[in-house]
């Protein structure tokens, strides 16, 4: 079983800058990609960033530009470094880890999530 712990979150105002980290029980180069989502208060579970093993990244539209994920393999830790952060941030965020599998045709998924870390930013 793996397990994600998250920390780093506060309550910060406009313009701030937070990092969280995401630490795992399981070596993170086990993991073909590890990103973070975030749940607003009232909404769906949203995509924030993705690194994957190549350590390629991708970001969503709305952080791009003030948000960097990285990895650091030695450590089994990923981070979200969050700057110029604004009231629409305000979130839980999530870890997640996936494992891509492919037996014959099928490919399979396997996700796992940490309990989320509490960001509040106030204007």
């Amino acid at each position: 079983q793996v397990q994600l712990v998250e920390s780093g979150g506060a309550s910060v105002q406009t313009g701030g800058s937070l990092r969280l980290s995401c630490a795992s029980s399981r070596s993170i180069s086990s993991f073909d990609s590890m990103s973070w989502y975030r749940v607003a208060p009232g909404k769906q579970r949203d995509l924030v960033a993705t690194i994957t093993s190549t350590f390629s990244t991708n970001y969503a539209d709305s952080v791009l530009g003030r948000f960097t994920i990285s990895r650091d393999n030695a450590k089994d830790t990923v981070y979200l470094q969050m700057n110029n952060l604004e009231p629409e941030d305000t979130a839980v965020y999530l870890c997640n880890a996936r494992i891509l599998t492919n037996k014959g045709w099928q490919r399979f998924r396997n996700d796992y999530w940490g309990s989320g870390t509490q960001v509040t930013v106030s204007s």
